[in-house]
């Protein structure tokens, strides 16, 4: 985009204040930004935050341009647009620049697959062919408005995602999309809460193609073809169920159909579809690794477009933490940019991302060297690179890997990955971040949250959640014991931490980290108060905790008198918060004591703080407690497994953020008689296919899912694990699976495949938080943001 605020002002009804500046692009987030550089900053009024309280910060970050609901102060070389609403004028500069815009437009709806069809598609598309693709799942009232605007209008074909969560929504994504052709991946129960019933859904998401000219559905879901075809007779309209695609044996049922819609658009568009490209990972942007010598990677290595490079540097920033930054850029083919703008424009956004080092790799991009004027190396092909490795490099950094798929950057990525186990956690960090805004919608606006970091993230990973976390504004974040706060410390997080399970002997660890205690006795507060004294400290911060029932740690109801006059003079501590912990907010048959638990610690907690001359923050309420229970939240919630994607019985809101996979390393014929496995526990009963898969109870593979009491996803379809799960293999029954071969993934649990952890749960007759934790520290972890 490249607007003056004048013109701009104009377009959205505002009123122009200061000078009139040029924009080329639009920021919502301050803690994101990595140029200023024409940069307009709008002043989102959400919800749970406030951009306008965020203009100084944006300020002292060099940014001049401002779009705002209310006038601000701002310095003597800026320029503000007054509007009404901040969302509102970004939809009506994203709906003007969209009628600018001279190539085709390609909207894509639906209940699941939105994200990964437009991704494949951007796959499909010729090298040869100028596109943009909406970063991320830029879906939103917001994210489509930021989308737009995104395009440069040297694109030839644009793929906007649009998502809507209740009525009224789609037409105001339709004026600015205002798509040539549409694509619905499908309809289901996804996003459901705030319509009546799936005819109403079905009707609102028609609305995204009442001006295009093309539809592309699924007979496969047949309401919304029934619709489709009585609403849309008189369009093009293309059933992606009659394409046949090769090569798509990984694939699901419904990543098929999402396949099929990727073929129909290419074919509609004039061009080949390969059926190579339909690997999950596609859509897996963004991807976080852990790399050798206490690096950490950033892997973007399938596409290369100016905006999603400046997408990727934003993510560089928001992971470095005060480490060293290191970016490896591609070149950046068929960019529609002359050659020397184009890379003048990556420069500059190298340059306000704080790049410690550039690695470019490419002719093009090497040729303009020049550019480029701090710490770079050029290399003209990755095979140079490679070459040129130089481990010592890498060290203590935060790697980007962006390239276009030509580039083979995949074999980088591979050097530099620090585990090499086939078996992989795959965290979804973008659903984590859906899961936390439905809970922050059950609380009252800005509400602070304490997010349970503890157990490696209840095996997740603990630095690169934490660090998604702080991202993401929440208030604090709570491990078990000192040492993996002290962890998330040394890995650059700053934000306050809970410990709370603190014992006397880590009370100096603690202090030196600024780490925060869980206070249950006198004992512990006695301890700690005189590790504050020997570290010269004073006002140090304490969590107090109260047993309203659960009778595991916490001061009874008989002894908050005497704490309040313990603790009501000493200026070597100061109570942060006060809590306690529901025993049973997940039981329904228990409510009557759940809210006798918050009664009481109503009661509690207000007779300490008569003691006190400040008021501490206040929290009981737990995942299942902040939606089933109004009155628990006080002036704080802790969040825990419900981050995840696990929650409390039947809750179908939330999305489950693991997916633990593998794949085969070899197959065996065997015959009818001959055994598997140790001890000879398994005959097999007819002549069998087995495959071995590289995970066993040393991976957190129970032992007691063998003989076939566990299944997993081979091809898309299910393979028992036959004979005893070993230390670090497993043997699988593969015989009515065909063409299955050494490599194919395999889906080991995976809510997207119907492998749910709870399933597993309830086999191995223990609970979620058991399994989730019992994933060793070996087996590789990959962090997606979509």
């Amino acid at each position: 985009m490249n607007y003056l605020l004048s013109e701009i002002a104009q377009i959205v009804g505002g009123e122009l204040r200061g000078n009139d500046l040029r924009v080329g692009n639009v920021v919502t987030d301050s803690r994101s930004i990595t140029s200023s550089e024409g940069a307009l900053f709008a002043a989102i009024n959400g919800k749970n935050h406030d951009g306008h309280n965020y203009i100084e910060r944006m300020l002292k970050r060099g940014v001049k341009c401002f779009i705002v609901e209310r006038e601000v102060a701002l310095n003597e070389d800026c320029g503000m647009v007054i509007v009404g609403s901040t969302l509102e004028a970004l939809q009506l500069l994203a709906t003007h620049h969209r009628k600018e815009f001279k190539g085709m437009v390609v909207g894509i709806t639906g209940s699941n697959g939105k994200t990964i069809v437009k991704e494949w598609a951007a796959r499909s598309l010729p090298s040869s062919i100028r596109s943009f693709a909406s970063p991320k799942s830029y879906n939103s009232q917001l994210g489509v408005a930021l989308s737009l605007l995104m395009l440069s209008g040297e694109e030839q074909i644009a793929l906007i995602e649009a998502g809507i969560s209740q009525v009224g929504e789609m037409e105001r994504l339709e004026r600015m999309i205002e798509p040539d052709i549409v694509v619905f991946t499908s309809i289901g129960d996804a996003h459901s809460a705030n319509f009546l019933n799936i005819e109403q859904k079905i009707d609102e998401k028609l609305k995204l193609a009442s001006r295009a000219r093309t539809i592309i559905y699924s007979k496969e879901y047949q309401s919304l073809a029934e619709k489709i075809t009585k609403q849309y007779s008189e369009r093009e309209l293309i059933d992606s169920s009659r394409e046949r695609i090769e090569d798509t044996l990984e694939l699901n049922a419904a990543l098929e159909i999402d396949a099929a819609h990727v073929a129909a658009l290419m074919h509609k568009l004039g061009y080949s579809v390969d059926g190579a490209v339909f690997s999950a990972k596609v859509a897996m942007r963004l991807e976080l690794k852990e790399g050798i010598d206490n690096s950490m990677i950033i892997d973007d290595t399938y596409n290369s477009d100016i905006n999603s490079v400046i997408v990727a540097l934003d993510a560089l920033h928001r992971q470095s933490m005060g480490r060293r930054k290191i970016a490896v850029i591609s070149d950046i083919l068929q960019s529609g940019t002359p050659s020397e703008e184009l890379y003048r424009r990556v420069a500059e956004a190298v340059k306000s991302a704080g790049v410690d080092h550039l690695i470019g790799v490419g002719e093009n991009i090497a040729k303009h060297s020049n550019l480029f004027d701090y710490n770079a190396s050029f290399y003209y092909t990755t095979d140079e690179l490679i070459e040129n490795f130089g481990r010592e490099r890498w060290a203590d950094s935060v790697i980007l890997i962006k390239g276009s798929r030509d580039s083979r950057f995949e074999r980088l990525s591979r050097l530099l990955e620090r585990r090499t186990h086939t078996t992989t956690l795959e965290v979804d960090l973008s659903a984590m971040k859906k899961n936390l805004d439905y809970f922050r919608k059950h609380l009252p606006q800005q509400h602070p949250v304490v997010a349970m970091v503890k157990a490696w993230s209840y095996g997740t990973g603990d630095v690169d959640v934490a660090r998604m976390l702080q991202h993401e504004g929440v208030a604090y974040l709570a491990v078990a014991f000192a040492d993996e706060g002290v962890t998330l410390r040394s890995k650059g997080i700053t934000m306050p931490i809970v410990v709370l399970n603190a014992d006397h002997d880590s009370f100096d660890v603690m202090i030196s980290h600024d780490l925060e205690p869980e206070i249950y006795s006198f004992q512990s507060l006695d301890e700690f108060r005189r590790a504050v004294h020997r570290a010269g400290r004073e006002h140090y911060p304490i969590h107090i905790k109260l047993d309203t029932g659960m009778h595991r740690l916490g001061f009874m109801e008989d002894e908050v008198d005497l704490l309040g006059r313990a603790i009501h003079l000493d200026t070597s501590l100061r109570i942060a918060s006060i809590f306690s912990h529901l025993s049973c907010a997940d039981v329904p048959a228990e409510d009557d004591f759940t809210r006798s638990q918050i009664e009481l610690f109503d009661y509690m907690s207000s007779q300490l703080i008569e003691w006190l001359d400040y008021t501490p923050l206040r929290h009981i309420a737990n995942s299942a407690g902040i939606v089933r229970f109004k009155e628990a939240a006080f002036d704080m919630a802790r969040l825990g497994l419900g981050l995840y994607g696990f929650g409390y019985e039947h809750n179908d809101k939330l999305i489950p953020v693991a997916t633990l996979s593998t794949r085969i390393v070899q197959i065996k014929q065997l015959q009818r008689g001959e055994s598997v496995g140790y001890g000879r526990s398994k005959r097999l009963e007819r002549d069998t296919i087995t495959a071995t898969i590289p995970v066993g109870y040393a991976d957190g593979l129970d032992r007691h899912l063998g003989g076939g009491r566990w299944s997993v996803s081979v091809c898309g379809k299910r393979a028992p694990i036959i004979g005893r799960v070993c230390m670090d293999s497993a043997m699988i029954d593969v015989t009515d699976i065909e063409g299955v071969q050494v490599g194919d993934k395999v889906t080991i649990f995976s809510a997207e495949k119907g492998l749910t952890l709870e399933e597993m749960a309830q086999t191995l007759d223990t609970i979620s938080y058991e399994i989730m934790t019992s994933i060793s520290a070996r087996v590789k972890r990959i962090y997606t943001e979509r």
